[in-house]
């Protein structure tokens, strides 16, 4: 090949007319008609036809091959693209053997499991990759938003001596002559660093749940949008951030993956204010509208479904915070209420009938979370290099995480959770 060609991407062919290309990608189809032949070539940004003639034509290549192509460009009325390649000269990169499945298909038919088995092969269907480069899109607007309101980026540990949400609900592992956990979350880190005087802070990791769940909603690691920040006024501040950052990043999704949305067929929603609700109003729609008894505390799978199914029927949003969760529903960092302290200033977001968020003003006084501890029957020395945080002036403050995953499942209208994972790890499964 010519060395002095520098790779080109199919998507920048088209202002290349009547110039000499090189190509890379993999073969998506190839057929034969006489003495010209027809192959298909992908790569990350799109697909071309490369029309091979004279001693080229019937060149025998293996679907999904990876090949390099070097050709001229040109114009034609037979593609979407507008444009196809004169192939010059062709050179197999590398060949592949015969497909489990068809990746090529409009739709990828074959079953969850094989698809996650086989996730090298099914990642590269058109659908599936949209379905990364919308998450992708995502996680850029939630950093480009927050970095743009002074937001500071974090790294936090996810070997962590205790867990941040208390329970069970964690993944113990020996840590040379001490036991450790995976983070459950990286709040004591994100309000430490409030402290800490950075003030405003945002992370984009995974998380650990010990949970044996085996649901189309639930993942044991995902990633975690997570962001706190000082000096609010209350918990309605926190929401108004999540609506606003919320807001930008399904515009920024719009603006950038068109493409995507249109193969996948879903709409952007149009964020003005997202309902709120407060637990006990949200527990009194159940019962009256849908005999729905919810569990004392807290809303149920089916519970959340219903409410989804109210708010939008009531006040046309795809998404309501729900408020007010009891002390004993909440971990013990977050905010009594004043008016009412047996409930807290805490929150969850619900979208199209799904958990998406938990967030919440913060205990930011040493002697009250002291209280909070005590009640929850925690062992103080097991915490106290977090609870000497507040011992050298912490700011009110608050924040919220968002389920990555999560958001792109309900956005998406995908089938299972574990489709909006390139690699999920649930109760049962470790690889790929």
């Amino acid at each position: 090949m010519d060395k002095t060609l520098k790779r080109s991407l199919i998507r920048e062919c088209k202002s290349s007319i009547e110039k000499v290309v090189l190509l890379q990608g993999w073969v998506k189809r190839i057929r034969h008609l006489g003495n010209i032949s027809f192959l298909l070539l992908r790569d990350r940004s799109g697909v071309i036809q490369c029309v091979l003639e004279n001693e080229l034509a019937g060149y025998k290549v293996d679907m999904e091959s990876v090949v390099e192509i070097v050709g001229e460009l040109v114009e034609t009325s037979k593609t979407d693209l507008g444009v196809e390649i004169l192939v010059k000269k062709v050179k197999v990169l590398n060949t592949s053997e015969r497909l489990p499945f068809e990746v090529n298909k409009r739709q990828l038919q074959v079953g969850l499991d094989q698809m996650l088995n086989e996730r090298v092969l099914s990642l590269r269907h058109e659908r599936v990759q949209a379905i990364f480069k919308v998450q992708s899109t995502f996680v850029r607007a939630f950093s480009e938003f927050l970095i743009e309101n002074d937001f500071a980026q974090i790294f936090t540990p996810k070997i962590v001596s205790q867990g941040a949400e208390g329970g069970a609900n964690v993944f113990k592992l020996p840590y040379f002559q001490q036991e450790a956990y995976l983070a459950q979350s990286p709040q004591f880190y994100k309000q430490m660093m409030v402290t800490g005087g950075l003030e405003r802070v945002f992370e984009v990791a995974p998380v650990y749940r010990a949970e044996y769940h085996n649901s189309s909603r639930h993942l044991n690691e995902y990633i975690s949008l997570d962001v706190e920040f000082g000096f609010i006024q209350d918990f309605h501040e926190v929401m108004e951030l999540e609506t606003d950052v919320l807001r930008y990043m399904f515009k920024k999704v719009a603006e950038k993956c068109e493409k995507e949305l249109n193969l996948l067929e879903v709409t952007v929603p149009n964020i003005i204010e997202i309902p709120k609700i407060t637990l006990t109003e949200a527990q009194h729609i159940l019962k009256t509208r849908y005999r729905k008894v919810s569990p004392i505390g807290d809303l149920d799978t089916e519970g959340e479904k219903l409410l989804g199914k109210f708010v939008k029927e009531t006040y046309g949003s795809d998404f309501v915070f729900i408020t007010h969760y009891p002390k004993e529903a909440r971990p013990m960092y977050t905010m009594p209420n004043k008016d009412n302290p047996a409930v807290t200033d805490s929150f969850d977001l619900l979208y199209k009938g799904l958990e998406i968020t938990s967030g919440a003003q913060r205990i930011h006084e040493h002697d009250l979370l002291m209280v909070s501890f005590e009640e929850k029957g925690l062992n103080v020395e097991d915490f106290q290099s977090y609870i000497d945080t507040f011992r050298y002036g912490c700011p009110p403050h608050g924040g919220f995480a968002i389920g990555l995953e999560r958001l792109v499942y309900k956005f998406l209208e995908l089938s299972n959770v574990r489709e909006a994972s390139a690699f999920p790890r649930d109760c049962t499964r470790l690889a790929p």
